[in-house]
């Protein structure tokens, strides 16, 4: 069954109504008619199962048939925080780790970042990555669209890895070395609601300062099994285990 989300405000308690792309997407994408039932989140928790009324040129009317609890949200708050890669590679974080249960993605300006984000075209990048955010949600049945923050510096970074329960940082220096239980470790120690901030860094990998910096600020160094991976691999990697670790062995 096709799922959209709505907003809270166009969700009441026996009508939703939905507007903007996603009607164009139901009347000439999916060609549905009144009758058709397809599912809503409010992206704030409730979820219900809604049998269309009307379709207009502007809107979609459909009456609440039943509230649903899909369940489909990891037990804690993860964050990506995601060294700038080059190309499209970013698109692909958000939209696979979407499917795997990010809640929010981090992008930041490391010491080898090539890419470099112009101000006056953040806006654009984010709004482009926070509608393959949306359609991921969709399809893998999210109850919540993950966000997507514009590009930080490394020392943000830092200050903002302050509040989080758990930080952990994918670190290549560590795999080649052989560590392979911090991981493990860690997702061992955490608990339903807590936060998990992920660092990645960028295609040349983080610098020894950034390093020995995040490991001061009270982070842990992973390595992510004996092969080294690519930037984009690294994230998803780190996602797949949590969802293993937290939702499939309790």
């Amino acid at each position: 069954m096709q799922r959209y989300f709505v907003s809270e405000h166009d969700m009441k308690a026996t009508v939703i109504e939905i507007t903007g792309d996603d009607v164009k997407h139901i009347s000439r994408v999916m060609r549905m008619q009144a009758g058709d039932e397809i599912i809503c989140s409010n992206n704030a928790g409730r979820t219900v199962q809604v049998s269309i009324e009307q379709i207009a040129d502007d809107k979609v009317v459909g009456s609440i048939k039943a509230e649903l609890e899909p369940q489909t949200e990891l037990p804690i708050q993860v964050t990506i925080a995601q060294g700038l890669p080059k190309g499209d590679k970013l698109e692909l974080i958000v939209q696979k780790g979407t499917e795997l249960g990010v809640s929010h993605f981090q992008p930041y300006a490391a010491a080898r970042s090539i890419v470099k984000w112009e101000a006056k075209k953040a806006k654009k990048k984010v709004e482009r990555l926070e509608k393959i955010a949306k359609e991921a949600a969709e399809q893998s049945y999210r109850e919540r669209i993950p966000t997507v923050g514009e590009s930080i510096s490394f020392g943000q970074l830092l200050k903002d890895a302050k509040g989080y329960t758990h930080v952990i940082v994918a670190y290549e220096e560590a795999a080649k070395s052989g560590e392979a239980s911090a991981l493990t470790k860690v997702l061992n120690g955490v608990k339903k609601e807590d936060s998990l901030l992920v660092v990645i860094g960028p295609e040349g990998g983080l610098a020894a300062s950034e390093v020995g910096e995040l490991e001061e600020a009270g982070a842990i160094l992973c390595g992510l099994g004996p092969r080294i991976i690519r930037t984009e691999t690294a994230p998803l990697y780190v996602m797949a285990a949590i969802s293993y670790h937290l939702e499939l062995m309790r």
